[in-house]
């Protein structure tokens, strides 16, 4: 029997809500422009401002046609250097790669804060100060700096994405290792357990759900980073090179194309995480 997941109803209804209005939005977009395009004298092989709202070479907002005409163009062929799939694998790739770099600097970090008060103090801020430096300034720096040391291609961008996740998963893990009630560690020391013990035996179990719900919020930002990296820098590949591209050519709707690409790609990395969290935490189905 195929069970259906509690949130396919109201995923499905916000889905139907955003197909009922875009049209209606779509005019009330592109209305405006095609009509002071026509007031210019130019030629768009129409006669109203209704009828070229669905045909403007720039629209503000791209018609449904548009839509599935650019998604027709950049889908295939499947293995194309141009096309999406191939891009959103390398862009992919750099994501889960950051995020488990992230995972590995986050726990050691998250450890530290939670064993060591004097730990806490004196590295906390500059780990919430490091989140404040803008990635577009950042990243050229720090493909320059591994360049030098023969890092570079996709590497890079991972690594700027590990640094844009590793903040989320940091608190994340120390909250989820702070989770257990002080009489379940009472019961650790009347067992005579270590600290050792302690963690794998009582906090690492408890921060699990944080953990899982750290990795969600880090995915995406993960992607983000990403994504930016690859603007911000000499990319050959991935979805920030894609919308470089297209944004010096000034195609709106091929931009439009790779942001809803984007979108889908988040989702179905975070639905990885779900999966796995499921995978480890079968008590809490």
């Amino acid at each position: 029997m195929i069970r259906i997941s509690p949130n396919f109803i109201p995923m499905l209804t916000v889905a139907l809500v955003i197909v009922l209005l875009y049209y209606p939005l779509m005019l009330l977009a592109n209305v405006p422009a095609a009509q002071q395009a026509l007031n210019t004298g130019a030629d768009l092989g129409c006669k109203t401002a209704l009828e070229c709202a669905t045909q403007l070479r720039s629209p503000v907002l791209p018609s449904p046609s548009q839509l599935l005409l650019g998604f027709r163009n950049l889908m295939f062929p499947l293995n194309s250097p141009n096309a999406i799939p191939l891009n959103a694998l390398v862009t992919a790739l750099e994501t889960i790669v950051g995020l488990a770099l992230a995972a590995i600097v986050g726990f050691f970090f998250a450890i530290g804060i939670v064993a060591s008060r004097a730990f806490e103090r004196s590295l906390l801020p500059w780990i919430v100060a490091s989140q404040t430096v803008p990635i577009i300034a950042i990243a050229p720096m720090l493909v320059v700096v591994l360049g030098q040391y023969g890092v570079q291609g996709w590497i890079p961008k991972a690594i700027i994405a590990a640094y844009i996740a590793f903040f989320p998963i940091t608190i994340g893990v120390a909250k989820g290792l702070r989770s257990p009630d002080p009489l379940s560690l009472d019961l650790m020391k009347t067992y005579n357990a270590s600290s050792w013990q302690t963690y794998l035996k009582l906090r690492f179990p408890a921060s699990l759900p944080y953990l899982f719900t750290a990795f969600k919020v880090a995915m995406t930002a993960a992607l983000i980073g990403a994504i930016v990296a690859e603007i911000s820098t000499i990319s050959f590949q991935g979805i920030g090179k894609m919308l470089a591209e297209n944004s010096r050519a000034s195609d709106v709707v091929a931009m439009w194309v790779i942001m809803i690409a984007s979108a889908f790609l988040g989702i179905l990395l975070v639905a990885g995480v779900g999966w796995l969290e499921r995978l480890v935490t079968p008590w809490k189905r």
